[in-house]
C-alpha cells in the first residue's frame, strides 16, 4: 500500500471519520498487559461518618486508579482479615499473611452540608511505618479529584515517579445520521474517563486538540465554513478566539511551554510550512522554507527547539529546528515512515508514529543514541500523546474498523484499552497536571 504524505493524511482523516454515535458516556479502561509482578497493595474501604453517604467512594476511585496503572496488584477484599481505618488499628501480621506490601487506610466524614473531610494513610506493611498521610476538606464535587490526588501521592511514594491520575484527556468523537449528516464533538474527561463533557459541537470536522500548559485552554482545528481554522477555547467558560484563518491550510497547533506561542502549519504562502504565532497579538514568524510539506510541529520542554514532520527526504521523517529558525536537522532514518512526533516531559525522548515495514505503530525515539523502540503492534495507531509524568502514552487505534483510544507505558510493559459504550473516538490529547486543591 502506498503511504500518503502528512498533508494528504490530514485531509483524508476528515473524509474517513467514523460514522458511529458519539461516545458521550464515560469510558471504561481494560488492562490488556501489565507488569509481570505488580506491587501488592491493599486499599481498605474508608470509614464513613455522617448521614447520607458521600457522592463518591474515595477508596474505590483510588483502587481503580492504581490497578489500571498496571503497576499494582490489589489484594482482594474477600481475603481481608480485618478492616482498619487508621494506623492504630492495623494488625500488620494479618497483611503479611496475604503477602501485601503496602496498605491504604482512611476516613471520610461530613463536616458541613456538602462538605467532607478526607484522611488517608499509606503504610509499609513489613516495616510497619507510615509512608504518607494527608487530610483534605472539600466540597462533594471535589471528592473524586481528592481521590486522584491521593492516587498520585501513593504512586510516587511506591513507584518513585509522579502519578498522572489527577489529569484530563481531550478527544474528538463523531456522530453520523443519514438524515442530518455528521456531527462532531470535542470532549474533555478525567484521565479515567469520568465526567466526560462536550466542549464544542459542530457540523464541521474538529481536529488536533492541544492543551495549554496551564490546562485551562484548548487549541484545535475546526473546518467551520468549509475551511480549516485554528481556534483557542477556554475549557470552563467556553469562550473561544479565532487565531488563524489564512488562505489555504491552517493546522496542527502546538503550545510553547510558556503558553505565549503556538506553533502551527500554514500554507498562506503557497506551501505547508511551520510558523510560530504570538498568541497575544497574532504576529507570525516563519520557521521552515522548503518545497516539501513541513507539518506537525511540537515544542521542546525548554521552548528552544521544534520537531516537525517533513517529506523533504522523499518520505515522512522527523526533523528538529531551533524555535528561532535556522537549518533543520534530520533525526529519524530508521523505517519507511516517522511522523507526528512530540517530546517527553523530560525532553530526552520523542513519541511518534512509525512504519517499520508492516502497519503503523507507536514508537519512542531516544534522542541521545537515536534508537527507536516500537511499543505497539496494531496496524493503524496514530496521534500519540505523553502523560505529564512521561510514564504513559495515549494514542488512537482501530479495532474492528472502529476508532478507539489505547494507552501504553513508555517502556511498553503496560497496555490499556479505553472502551466507550457507544461510538468511535480519535485525536486524543493528555492534559498537563491539574492544579492542586
Amino acid at each position: 500500500m502506498t503511504r500518503l504524505r502528512p498533508f494528504q493524511i490530514f485531509i483524508l482523516v476528515l473524509l474517513l471519520a467514523c460514522s458511529a454515535r458519539p461516545a458521550l458516556a464515560q469510558l471504561t479502561i481494560e488492562i490488556t498487559k501489565g507488569v509481570d509482578a505488580g506491587l501488592p497493595i491493599a486499599i481498605v474501604p474508608f470509614e464513613w461518618t455522617g448521614t447520607t453517604p458521600p457522592p463518591q467512594n474515595v477508596a474505590e476511585v483510588i483502587e481503580a486508579d492504581l490497578v489500571r496503572s498496571g503497576r499494582f496488584d490489589a489484594t482482594s477484599h474477600d481475603d481481608f482479615l480485618e478492616a482498619p481505618h487508621d494506623n492504630t488499628e492495623i494488625g500488620y501480621k494479618n497483611w503479611r499473611l496475604l503477602k501485601t506490601e503496602a496498605l491504604v487506610v482512611g476516613k471520610v466524614r461530613s463536616v458541613a452540608p456538602d462538605r467532607y473531610e478526607v484522611r488517608f494513610q499509606l503504610m509499609d506493611v513489613y516495616k510497619e511505618n507510615q509512608l504518607a498521610g494527608y487530610q483534605f476538606v472539600v466540597d462533594g464535587a471535589k471528592l473524586r479529584k481528592v481521590a486522584h490526588q491521593i492516587s498520585d501521592i501513593i504512586y510516587e511514594k511506591l513507584i518513585g515517579k509522579p502519578g498522572a491520575f489527577d489529569t484530563r484527556i481531550a478527544y474528538v468523537t463523531v456522530q453520523h445520521e443519514a438524515s442530518s449528516g455528521a456531527q462532531y464533538f470535542l470532549m474533555v474527561a478525567d484521565s479515567d474517563g469520568y465526567g466526560a463533557r462536550e466542549i464544542l459541537t459542530s457540523k464541521d470536522p474538529i481536529m488536533s486538540p492541544a492543551w495549554s500548559p496551564n490546562g485551562v485552554r484548548l487549541a484545535y482545528v475546526s473546518f467551520e465554513g468549509g475551511r480549516s481554522m485554528v481556534y483557542v477555547q477556554d475549557v470552563v467558560s467556553g469562550k473561544r478566539q479565532l487565531l488563524a484563518k489564512f488562505q489555504g491550510l491552517n493546522s496542527a497547533p502546538a503550545w510553547s511551554p510558556d503558553g505565549k506561542r503556538l506553533a502551527m502549519t500554514l500554507s498562506r504562502d503557497g506551501n505547508p510550512e511551520v510558523y510560530i504565532m504570538q498568541v497575544a497579538d497574532g504576529s507570525l514568524k516563519r520557521i521552515t522554507n522548503h518545497l516539501a510539506i513541513d507539518t506537525e510541529p511540537a515544542f521542546s520542554p525548554d521552548g528552544r527547539d521544534l520537531v516537525f514532520t517533513s517529506d523533504r527526504s522523499g518520505k515522512p521523517q522527523i526533523y528538529k529546528v531551533s524555535a528561532s529558525g535556522g537549518t533543520p536537522q534530520r533525526l529519524t532514518f530508521e523505517g519507511k515512515y516517522n511522523a507526528r512526533a512530540s517530546f517527553s516531559p523530560s525532553g530526552d525522548r520523542l513519541v511518534l508514529v512509525t512504519n517499520q515495514g508492516s502497519g503503523y505503530q507507536i514508537g519512542v525515539f531516544y534522542l541521545a543514541n537515536k534508537a527507536l523502540q516500537v511499543l505497539t503492534d496494531s496496524n493503524l495507531d496514530e496521534s500519540p500523546t505523553f502523560a505529564p509524568n512521561g510514564e504513559m502514552i495515549l494514542y488512537a487505534s482501530q479495532i474492528g474498523g472502529r476508532g478507539v483510544l489505547a494507552a501504553v507505558s513508555s517502556d511498553g510493559r503496560v497496555k490499556q484499552r479505553l472502551r466507550f459504550l457507544n461510538g468511535a473516538v480519535r485525536e486524543p490529547a493528555w492534559s498537563p497536571s491539574n492544579q492542586k486543591l
